[in-house]
Order: C-alpha cells, then sequence, then structure tokens
C-alpha cells in the first residue's frame, strides 16, 4: 500500500464552548458566597471594573425589564444557545459592545442590582432594598475558643514541667468529642516515657472543664461526669459497665444485676440521660458558614412577591475615566478594548444570571402554591423536567440554578433542592411528595401516645388519608427522619423518655 498525501473534503458537527458561553454558566451554579469572591477576582483582574454601592439599585419592575432588554436586543440564554450550531453560538455571544445598549447604561454605568419583584397573579411590584451596610458589630466580639485552645489554657494555669508537657501531648490528640483519639501504650513509647506518667498525666486532664474530657470510651466518660456529680456508687457503676443492656432494654436482668427495685433503676437512668456523652461538641471546632436567601417569596394580594437578595449581589462599575487616561497609544487601546469587552460581558453575564433565577424561582412558587399557602403536608412531587418545559429551558439549567441557592419565606429558610422531590400515589390522583408524606408520618408517630404504631398501622392510617404506599416504602421514610422502630420507641417509652 502507498503512502501519499491527499485531500479529503468531511462535513462534521461539533459544539464549540466560548470562554464567554463557559463564564455564564459557571456563574449560573455558583452560590452567593462564590459570586462574591469571584466578582472580587474579577476586580482585582480588570482594572476598568469597580465595585459599586447598594444606593443605585434599579426600581424598573421585571416585566418591564424583560420587555425592554431581553426582547429589543435579542440576548439568548445558554440553553438556546447550546441548541444550535456552533457558529451560531458565536454569534450569539459575540456583541459589539461599542453599538450595544444595555438597560443597565447610566451616566455611572452602574449595573442593576436586584430584578423586582413579579407577584403570580402578573402585577409587578418595585424591587425592595435588603441593604446589607452597616457597622457590624458581631465582627467586634471575641472569637470564640475551641476545645483545645480552653484545655491548653487551663493545663498552663495548673500545671508545669514534665506533667505540663504530657497533658499538653494528650490534649493534642483529643479529638472535637472530648475523647483520646490515640492509644496510650503507643504514646508512651513515642514519647519515650513510662505509662504510669502518661496515664497520671491523663488523669490530672480528666479533672479538667468540660467534665468528661478526656475519656477513652463511652463508659469512662459517662463515670466522669457520675463521680463529679456525687452518684457515682456500686449500683451505677455496674449500670454503667452494661450500657449495653442498657440499649437491648434489659430492665430485668439491669435490675438483678444493680440490686435495684423498678423505681430506683427508673431514676438511675433518668440520671444517665442527663450527661453529656460528648462533652467536647458545646465547643466550636470550626466557625460555623452562615446561610443568606438569595430569594425572597412574601404574600403580595393574591399572588406572591418574588425577588432577589439586593445584599447578595455584587454590582459593578465600568471606570471610563481610567480608560480615557490610559487609551493613548494603540497597544494600550487594543488591551484596553478587551478589558472593556470582558467588563461588559461580566456584568451581561450577572445580569442574565439573576433573571434566570428568578424566572426558576417563580415557576417553583407557582408549582408548589400549595406548600407556600398551607405547608409541607401539602408539598407536590416536582422534577427538574416539570420546571425546565414550563419555562422553556434544559434541565441542566434548572440543577445549575437550584444548586447551593436558598429561598426565604414564611416558612422558614429552604434550599431550592427541597421543592424538588419523588413522590407517591394519591387518591386525588396528582399525587404526593415525599417530603409531605414523611411529615404525616411524623405526626403520626408523635401523637401516637401510650400506643405505639407499627409499620403496618401507619400504612393503614396512611391509606385512611389518600396516600397508597407500601409498608417498606414507610420504614425507608421512617429511618430517613432518624425515627425508630415500634421496639425501639417502645422500649425508649419504657424508659421514660
Amino acid at each position: 500500500m502507498a503512502l501519499a498525501p491527499r485531500l479529503d473534503l468531511r462535513q462534521s458537527q461539533s459544539l464549540v464552548m466560548t470562554p464567554q458561553l463557559q463564564q455564564a454558566i459557571k456563574l449560573l451554579a455558583l452560590s452567593s458566597l462564590e459570586i462574591e469572591a469571584y466578582i472580587a477576582e474579577e476586580i482585582e483582574r480588570n482594572p476598568v471594573l469597580d465595585a459599586g454601592g447598594s444606593d443605585s439599585i434599579s426600581d424598573t419592575p421585571l416585566n418591564e425589564l424583560t420587555q425592554t432588554t431581553i426582547a429589543e436586543s435579542n440576548e439568548r440564554g445558554s440553553d438556546e444557545i447550546l441548541g444550535n450550531d456552533s457558529h451560531a453560538a458565536s454569534d450569539a455571544l459575540d456583541v459589539d459592545f461599542g453599538a450595544a445598549t444595555f438597560h443597565h447604561d447610566a451616566p455611572s454605568d452602574s449595573v442593576a442590582g436586584a430584578d423586582g419583584m413579579l407577584g403570580l397573579s402578573g402585577s409587578a411590584m418595585s424591587s425592595g432594598s435588603f441593604d446589607g451596610d452597616g457597622p457590624d458589630f458581631d465582627s467586634f466580639a471575641a472569637r470564640d475558643v475551641n476545645l483545645r485552645e480552653h484545655l491548653m489554657a487551663q493545663a498552663g494555669a495548673s500545671l508545669s514541667g514534665r506533667p505540663l508537657f504530657l497533658v499538653q501531648q494528650i490534649i493534642e490528640h483529643i479529638e472535637p468529642t472530648g475523647y483520646v483519639g490515640e492509644d496510650l501504650l503507643a504514646m508512651a513509647q513515642r514519647l519515650g516515657v513510662p505509662l504510669p506518667q502518661i496515664e497520671a498525666a491523663l488523669t490530672e486532664l480528666q479533672r479538667f472543664d468540660p467534665t468528661g474530657v478526656g475519656a477513652r470510651n463511652l463508659a469512662e466518660c459517662l463515670a466522669l461526669q457520675a463521680k463529679d456529680a456525687d452518684r457515682y456508687d456500686p449500683c451505677m457503676a455496674r449500670l454503667i459497665d452494661n450500657l449495653d443492656l442498657v440499649a437491648k432494654g434489659a430492665f430485668d436482668q439491669l435490675k438483678r444485676m444493680c440490686r435495684v427495685d423498678d423505681e430506683d433503676l427508673s431514676d438511675m437512668l433518668m440520671e444517665l440521660r442527663g450527661y453529656d456523652p460528648k462533652p467536647g461538641c458545646r465547643f466550636d471546632s470550626e466557625d460555623a458558614m452562615a446561610v443568606t436567601p438569595d430569594i425572597y417569596v412574601t404574600p403580595r394580594g393574591d399572588g406572591w412577591s418574588i425577588e432577589l437578595n439586593s445584599a447578595n449581589l455584587p454590582r459593578l462599575l465600568i471606570n471610563r475615566s481610567y480608560v480615557a487616561e490610559l487609551g493613548q497609544d494603540k497597544a494600550t487601546k487594543a488591551w484596553l478594548s478587551d478589558c472593556m469587552a470582558d467588563a461588559n460581558w461580566l456584568i451581561k453575564a450577572m445580569d442574565q444570571r439573576q433573571r434566570t433565577i428568578v424566572k426558576v424561582a417563580t415557576e417553583i412558587v407557582k408549582q408548589q402554591e400549595g406548600f407556600f399557602r398551607r405547608g409541607v403536608a401539602h408539598l407536590r412531587p416536582l422534577t427538574l423536567r416539570q420546571v425546565a418545559d414550563a419555562i422553556e429551558m434544559h434541565e441542566s439549567t434548572v440543577s445549575r440554578v437550584t444548586s447551593n441557592k436558598y429561598l426565604h419565606c414564611g416558612r422558614g429558610l429552604f434550599d431550592l433542592k427541597y421543592f424538588f422531590s419523588s413522590g407517591v400515589q394519591s387518591a386525588d390522583g396528582e399525587g404526593a411528595s415525599a417530603e409531605a408524606v414523611k411529615s404525616h408520618i411524623k405526626s403520626l408517630i408523635e401523637a401516637e401516645g401510650s400506643k405505639i404504631l407499627s409499620d403496618d398501622t401507619l400504612v393503614e392510617l396512611l391509606t385512611a388519608k389518600g396516600f397508597n404506599i407500601a409498608r417498606r416504602t414507610v420504614a425507608k421514610y421512617r429511618e430517613a427522619m432518624g425515627i425508630g422502630s415500634s421496639v425501639q420507641r417502645r422500649r425508649q417509652k419504657k424508659m421514660g423518655r
């Protein structure tokens, strides 16, 4: 077979992900905190971008913005772009920023920070202002001391020399729960000291606050707390040594072993339940992440008011004075032109992100209006595809919008993913959400009183309420909520819980 060069003509179809489209898709899935960090990086990288204040939020209603901006400029979302060929995608994303006019163009070139409010009845409201201005008094508060620092301070105040060193070595291996995370024999061999000295250091540590810290197992932790409460008598010692029988509910056997009657055993169990099995957990091991809502839903007339949290929306300005001062030579003008194009596209992508979030949130409120008006028992089964078909977007876009986004309403703060769940058949034919069924199961168990309901009984009661559900499904939902079986609940009831 001879090798020779030749020309072939082939026709192929491929999807070109332009950098602008990749940026728009990335922005859509980011949370509010991640958006703030991303915008801060862009402002540091792009000299023509500046951060704006919160006093120039646009008051244009959302439906007017949609008509005047998207319709007139023929903007297309990422779903429509992805659905077309690569050349059409490039044409849609390569915008002539010199000729294009955006709704946020103003003397200060600021981007609108909020999309306004839209009632489901169709009435447009002006956007509210949830400003985050004002002094943050929490920042002046002293930092919470964690468990390790708390123990180190006590060790330094009461010990010195070699005992202090050994106690500090043990503290370095204290777990967040308060238990010792390393074997004492291995620690003694590693430090090259006799085991009795390590055990003596552990005894010193176990005198520290909180009571029960430095224990090697649950029984030792409870014993330390019982000794501190002056309740560690021989009967309590036998009870703590047989915690496996307590878990099994073998009360008759425990009475014989502890040599007590029913009243004394009940009193000992009540005392045992008052102890803390994880004393170290009262100290925060790391700072908790605060969750702020991205969307506010409030009733307004016959419909609902849906608006973005403007305090979470980074605002961007274009510094035209910087461009005018530096735009002299040809190379500088070309560089500034690229910076202006990136800045304008970022502003446009942020605006499109806000509109998409409000559009998805509006459809969720439409589909789950029963939940917002009457509670979780009326939550309907909902899928991403249903919302995507209703708003004419791709299912993956809805998935990105609902990731790491939170909605605040009169019933509390909810992750947007909370409103999407599978369902079971119901008598009305519409089906019921899994969360609604869990709510019914929880309410039935909480009201069961002295008569413990088995899973079969729960199935019968749910069937009477109109839910066609199997016994294994009831057991699965019950275990998912952390509720024990009828045997376990009966045992807990007997223990006086």
